[in-house]
Order: C-alpha cells, then sequence, then structure tokens
C-alpha cells in the first residue's frame, strides 16, 4: 500500500507541474501591454552614410612619365603650397635646359649692345659725310647759277650727295633692323628658356595647397605615369563630409539644414554639422547625389576617408505627442486598450515615433495591434 502510494504521487506531481507551467505559459501570452502618448520632441530627416574628406582634398598627378628620382616628402608630413613632393629622372631634358640658358645668355640683349653701338656710329658716319656732299653740292651749283665751273663737276658733286645720301639711310635702315632683330632674337631666347624650364618642372611635382601629404604610395626608382595619381593631399584643419542620398530625397534637402553625425571612430557621440552644398548632379550608377556638409563642432581627431551615418533634419518640433512606429496600422489606425479603433493624423515621423496630431490624448491607452 505504501508503495502504492508513492507512486501515485509520483505520477500526479509531474501532471501538476506541467499543467502549472502551460497555464502560466498561456497567461503570459494572452497578457496585453498598454501604453499611452507620450510628449516629446521629434525632428523628420533623411538617413545618408558617407566618408569624411578633408578640405581641398586632392589626388595629386604626375605632368609627365619616368621614374622617380628623389621623395622630398613622407606620408603625414605637412606641406606648403610650391613644395616639391617628388622628381622624375629626365637627362634629355636637363640638357634641353641648360642649352636654353646658354642661347638665352649669348642672344640677351645687353650682351649685344656692342653690336648695335656700331651700327649707330656707320649711321652717323653716313650722315656727317651725306651733309658734307650736300654742302658741296649745293655750293657748286651755286656756282654753277653763277655760271662759274664745268657742268661734269657739278653732276659729279650732285652724285656723290645723291650716293651718300642713299648711304645715310641704308645705314639709318640697317640700325633699325638690327635693334629689332636683336631685340626679337633675346625676347625669343627668353621665351625658349621660359618654356624649357616650364618643361623642367613639369619633372618635379608640387603641392598645389598648404596641406599634409596623407598618401604617397611611390619610391625612388618606381615607374610612374600622367593617369595614376601619385599622392594625396589635403587639408588637415578643415574637413567636409560628403554624403550619398538617394534621388527621391534629394529634393528635400536644401543648404543649411542641420545634420546628426554619428562616427564610427567616435561611437556613442553625436556631432552637429550642416548641410554646405548640394551638387546637382546624379550619379547614374548608384542613382545619388552627393551632399557635402561641415561639422559645426568638429571632433579631436580626424582622418580623411572616416566613415560616417548622418542624418539631415528637414523639420523638428518640439512636446509633440507620439506613440512608437509599430503601435499605428496602415498609417491611420490606433487600437485603443478597450479595443475599439481609431482614426488618426498623423505629423512628423522619425525611425521609431510618429507625431499624432488629432484622434489621440495624453491620457488615452492604446495596445499594439496584430500587423
Amino acid at each position: 500500500m505504501a508503495n502504492q502510494l508513492f507512486l501515485y504521487i509520483y505520477i500526479m506531481r509531474p501532471s501538476l507541474l506541467l499543467l502549472i507551467i502551460a497555464t502560466g505559459f498561456t497567461a503570459c501570452k494572452d497578457k496585453v501591454v498598454k501604453i499611452k502618448p507620450t510628449v516629446e520632441n521629434i525632428s523628420s530627416s533623411i538617413y545618408a552614410s558617407g566618408l569624411v574628406k578633408s578640405k581641398s582634398q586632392y589626388q595629386a598627378y604626375a605632368a609627365v612619365s619616368g621614374i622617380v628620382h628623389k621623395v622630398f616628402v613622407h606620408e603625414g608630413d605637412t606641406i606648403k603650397k610650391g613644395d616639391a613632393i617628388l622628381s622624375i629622372s629626365n637627362v634629355t631634358q636637363q640638357l634641353n635646359k641648360e642649352n636654353a640658358e646658354l642661347t638665352a645668355t649669348y642672344n640677351d640683349y645687353n650682351a649685344n649692345k656692342g653690336k648695335v653701338q656700331e651700327a649707330s656710329l656707320m649711321m652717323e658716319l653716313a650722315q656727317s659725310k651725306m651733309k658734307n656732299d650736300s654742302a658741296i653740292y649745293f655750293r657748286q651749283l651755286s656756282l654753277w647759277q653763277q655760271q662759274i665751273g664745268a657742268k661734269v663737276d657739278l653732276d659729279q658733286k650732285e652724285i656723290a650727295y645723291e650716293n651718300a645720301k642713299t648711304a645715310y639711310y641704308s645705314a639709318k635702315v640697317k640700325y633699325s633692323d638690327l635693334k629689332r632683330q636683336l631685340a626679337f632674337t633675346a625676347a625669343q631666347a627668353k621665351k625658349n628658356l621660359q618654356i624649357s624650364r616650364q618643361q623642367a618642372s613639369d619633372y618635379v611635382l608640387k603641392s598645389e595647397i598648404d596641406g599634409v601629404v596623407y598618401s604617397l604610395d611611390k619610391h625612388i626608382g618606381e615607374i610612374i605615369n600622367v593617369q595614376t595619381p601619385v599622392a594625396i593631399i589635403g587639408d588637415a584643419r578643415q574637413f567636409v563630409l560628403e554624403m550619398q542620398v538617394d534621388e527621391y530625397d534629394i529634393i528635400k534637402i536644401s543648404k543649411g539644414m542641420p545634420v546628426k553625425i554619428t562616427l564610427n571612430s567616435y561611437k556613442g557621440q553625436v556631432y552637429d554639422a550642416k548641410v554646405s552644398r548640394v551638387i546637382p548632379l546624379m550619379n547614374e550608377r548608384s542613382k545619388t547625389f552627393v551632399v557635402e556638409a561641415e561639422f559645426i563642432e568638429v571632433p579631436g581627431v580626424l582622418y580623411p576617408n572616416i566613415s560616417f551615418e548622418a542624418s539631415i533634419v528637414l523639420q523638428s518640433k518640439k512636446d509633440a505627442l507620439l506613440i512608437p512606429r509599430q503601435y499605428i496600422l496602415n498609417d491611420s489606425i490606433v487600437l485603443k486598450a478597450d479595443g475599439s479603433k481609431v482614426v488618426v493624423k498623423t505629423g512628423l515621423k522619425d525611425y521609431q515615433k510618429v507625431e499624432i496630431l488629432s484622434g489621440l490624448g495624453p491620457q488615452d491607452e492604446i495596445i499594439e495591434p496584430k500587423q
């Protein structure tokens, strides 16, 4: 009898335990969570992701192809506009530049002043001879008019005067031509020297801005060409937030709108920024537009290409009546705690909550509808 009673308890208790567990599970399952609308601030925003870019950041390309001869900077170095980044080896170009310098020196106008002075002296001599022959001729002419002297003497004096006059004008033209020719040759030589120096400068890659060398992928002895970027240079003090915005949202965005930024490098922190530029050309492949923003408050340390997420704030409202978005059905129907349905008018929305403009009050209890 004792054995039978023990067996009865052993069998019944597990059954009782299962019954209690099942009853408890049903009660939890049937429990309905009731909430009331809350009064909070809300903002309607557009989500965007992007990368941090250094202001004035650009890719530096070599103007000519060749082999790296010298590297003057390293990654992380601060440089000024015009500072050399690297040089490209080219012996022929160096010889051409030296030849142009020699030619410019040889043809310099000041170096040829002796020729000009000689031509000027010849012109003055021709002018003196012309004046002298002119005086002799007119004196002989005066005598001839007085019927003194022979006609042949007069003719000879006239021919001498005409020859002297021609010689003077010829010397004058030669003097002017020589000055013009020397000036042209000197200017041409200087211009060729400038061209040669410019070509030589193409073999030295220089920075276009004051900034920092963020990337430099070439070393001495490596070949570079004009199609491949050599370095990335940018401003280390100012940064731009470059965002990709969907074509469906771009018309809602304008310059000056506030932006909330979260950086992967600064977890849990939100930074304020504002839209600084909307680039009005869509990327046909991604169907997105580039929107730029600038920090209002800048993190302590930033580097180019740090990724971030952004909320571009379209509208904001204080003390709005809000409910969770999952508590509204078809964007207009809310289920009250008593089971009745009410049609509501909605306002601003964010990713979690929606504003109720009419249909509910702060004291109304609502439950989550079954979707």
